[in-house]
């Protein structure tokens, strides 16, 4: 796994805690985190890696 899909798990996993630690009212923070550093990732990736990334996710569905 390579650092950036580790860090895209980290932000899932960060989010769903604090989704259990924070009161309910902080539902909107735990789900900006869950969403928000994948995304994040994803936006760093270049332009290459994106299409390469968007062509294997493609190949998988397609099974």
């Amino acid at each position: 796994m390579t650092n950036r899909a580790k860090l895209a798990v980290g932000g899932v996993v960060a989010g769903l805690i604090l989704l259990l630690l924070l009161p309910s009212g902080a539902f909107w923070v735990a789900l900006l985190v869950m969403v928000g550093v994948p995304v994040g990732v994803y936006l760093l990736l270049d332009p290459s890696q994106r299409k390469r990334l968007r062509r294997v996710s493609r190949k998988e569905l397609h099974r």
